[in-house]
């Protein structure tokens, strides 16, 4: 067999498409949404490298227009989930012993696929199945996902060639190697990227995967599947289950071979994961990793000397763009009452020039909620704040389910900075905009830090330095992505590795080396090349 030391390519982050009036790719891109349009798909689930399907159909539909399906699944049970364990543990001996070579080459060609061939199917799909203009599309579908393929074969590389130092004589050398068990990995409907990485990262670093999506991302994920498989993923390596959450995890989280969870959603469920892991942990072979990213109460605070309009537009943008279904949005801002009327009137001028409706009019700003379980939840939000004498609604505020689930971006202003929504998570296009005096600048700090149970995401706005860092240390444990006169979303892959912590989750850092040390168990070996034959040291003379 050829050996030697690898050095994979250079990543580099995926150039985003435009799709600009008159462009190549905005007519690839209509004429691939017109093919999925016309038709209906079936995706099966996929176990030890077999199509299954399970016993219920399930359709789906658009969100911007949910009289149109798109296609059916096929859902399981707990049998299927506990054939996907099976597929995974029968796959684990021969996959963690590829060479990591191998396994990279696997997740580049995925890569390369999806930059190519696959692209435009990617962006489409997520564009019909979640609501996604083409613009988040694009940076979501095709090319985070791309980053996060190219980056994780670099950050591979980067922990294997990390070993330790050697004495004269003896040679020590670190072994990374794949969990003991399977990996669960649950994902989410808001990120084709997020949803493919978090069954791939393990998976790079040897291990074995049952993966279980959420079903509003089913679409997309089926071609995520796809396109593994085409470029050369072995069976049962990663094994993508239809199945009800809870039921699926009583089969995973009381399975002694359970190795890690790799999840992505909300609070409430990853603490419910979290104490059955706990419940269970005198069973487990091993003790499990447990990596999560969860919720956020994403924030902008703007100093007295932050300008007003690129504070506007880091709102409007880090609020409303995919209708805030991101859980680094922006859902509550504090500006001081000196900016206030600048601010306001641009918010208004902008919000007035948006567009709402469905993703295939690329005139579209703003698109569908993700289901009618979502919309009642925001639309609920909204109803309760119409109701309250302490907020006034700015702008937006009307909801519209007939064709799509339709939310318009809602601008708050509340006078009570501990009102229901500057505290909870919303998770839709609503932000609420507390007003405070300039001479309490340090108060509004305090509050930034004190009204949320989260910290994932925040934004300082200042043009004063001192300002800005003094915000910046106080905020210190308010956010695990910060930034600084920029909005609180976009964190791209080998730039700004995402993660928070508090509810927000355990902040392992999707994107880069860090996530990736969670999924493999080092071993030490020492290799000594003429070993002692005399017990005596020399003091015993």
């Amino acid at each position: 067999m050829s050996t030697g030391f690898f050095q994979v390519p250079t990543p580099i982050n995926e150039p985003i498409l435009a799709y600009a009036t008159g462009s190549k790719e905005r007519e690839q891109l209509q004429n691939k949404l017109a093919e999925l349009r016309a038709k209906q798909i079936d995706i099966p689930m996929y176990i030890g490298g077999k199509s299954v399907q399970g016993a219920q159909k399930v359709a789906m539909t658009c969100p911007h227009d949910h009289q149109h399906v798109l296609g059916h699944y096929y859902e399981g049970g707990k049998k299927e989930v506990g054939q996907a364990i099976d597929a995974a543990l029968g796959a684990h001996a021969a996959w963690s012993a590829t060479p990591w070579e191998r396994r990279a080459a696997i997740f580049l060609k995925a890569a390369e696929l999806s930059a190519t061939k696959y692209r435009m199917d990617l962006n489409a799909r997520t564009m019909l199945g979640q609501s996604k203009n083409a613009f988040q599309a694009e940076i979501d579908a095709a090319c985070e996902w791309v980053d996060f393929l190219r980056f994780n074969v670099h950050y591979a590389s980067q922990i294997y060639a990390d070993q330790p130092i050697s004495s004269p004589g003896v040679w020590n050398r670190v072994e990374y190697r794949a969990l003991e068990g399977f990996v669960y990995a649950l994902t989410p409907f808001n990120f084709t990227a997020i949803a493919g990485n978090l069954p791939a990262a393990p998976a790079l670093m040897g291990n074995t995967v049952v993966w279980k999506p959420s079903p509003s991302q089913v679409y997309s994920a089926g071609l995520l599947m796809d396109i593994l498989t085409e470029a050369g993923l072995p069976a049962g390596v990663i094994n993508l289950v239809f199945a009800d959450g809870p039921e699926a995890g009583d089969v995973v989280f009381n399975h002694r071979d359970f190795a890690g969870v790799h999840f992505t959603g909300s609070t409430a469920v990853f603490q419910t994961i979290w104490k059955n892991i706990g419940n269970n942990i005198s069973n487990y072979k091993s003790y499990p990793r447990i990596v999560g990213e969860t919720g956020g109460k994403d924030f902008v605070v703007a100093h007295p000397s932050a300008e007003p309009k690129a504070l506007s537009v880091a709102i409007i943008r880090g609020a409303f763009e995919y209708q805030g279904q991101k859980c680094s949005a922006a859902s509550r801002a504090y500006v001081p009452a000196s900016l206030w009327p600048k601010v306001e009137a641009y918010l208004k001028e902008d919000l007035a020039a948006i567009r709402m409706g469905g993703t295939e009019d690329f005139g579209n700003f703003v698109n569908a909620v993700i289901d009618a379980k979502a919309f009642a939840k925001i639309s609920g939000f909204i109803s309760d704040a119409q109701q309250d004498a302490d907020v006034t609604v700015v702008a937006g505020g009307n909801c519209d389910d007939s064709k799509g689930y339709f939310v318009e971006p809602t601008v708050l202003l509340t006078k009570n900075p501990k009102s229901r929504t500057m505290v909870e998570e919303i998770f839709g296009p609503v932000l609420t905009i507390y007003v405070y005096p300039d001479v309490e600048w340090k108060q509004t700090l305090a509050l930034v830090d004190e009204t949320s149970a989260y910290a994932l995401t925040g934004a300082i706005f200042a043009q004063d330095s001192y300002a800005l860092e003094e915000a910046k240390a106080f905020l210190v444990n308010a956010a695990g992505n910060l930034y600084l006169n920029d909005k609180c979303t976009g964190a791209v892959v080998g730039q700004q590795p995402f993660g928070g912590a508090r509810a927000s989750g355990t902040n392992d850092k999707a994107g880069s080396y860090l996530n990736l040390l969670r999924w493999v168990s080092p071993r030490t070996v020492k290799e000594v090349f003429v070993s002692p034959t005399d017990f005596r040291y020399p003091f015993l003379g």
